[in-house]
């Protein structure tokens, strides 16, 4: 279970935690999100069952992703702590930055923009303290 440092076991979870806060944000703030997001409630509804598939799968790209990063501070710098940082800073200038360059050319308000960049926010947080806590595997 050991590629470059990798915990795969640690991104596993941390997609998993990814998800979770997904889960429990949005069904927080469904209400708001759906307006921000000119989602008609009364509408089509989507299949959800894909839309999971491939949210998950999509958040296991983004820990396997995020683990890489961290594990390139060093085998002994995969701590909770940096796992943070570094999920703050990919956020910060990947995640944030280019949603919200999208949800301008969109059109979309920057209701959207805040409720779902804060949602990657806390994705991003989770992860890195995710694979910072499970750290590198013992060889």
């Amino acid at each position: 279970m050991n590629f470059a440092g990798m915990n795969y076991l640690a991104i596993l979870v941390a997609a998993i935690v990814a998800f979770i806060i997904g889960a429990i944000y949005y069904s927080t703030l469904a209400k708001p999100w759906m307006k921000a997001a000119k989602i008609d409630p009364s509408g089509p509804k989507p299949a959800m069952a894909p839309l999971m598939i491939t949210t998950f799968i999509l958040q296991l790209l983004l820990a396997f992703v995020t683990a890489g990063v961290i594990g390139h501070l060093g085998t002994d710098q995969v701590t909770p702590l940096n796992g943070v940082i570094s999920g703050i800073f990919l956020w910060a200038g990947i995640i944030f930055t280019t949603m919200t360059i999208n949800n301008r050319y969109q059109g979309f308000g920057w209701d959207l923009t805040l409720i779902d960049g804060l949602h990657w926010l806390l994705v991003m947080i989770g992860i890195g303290a995710t694979i910072g806590l499970f750290g590198v595997p013992s060889a």
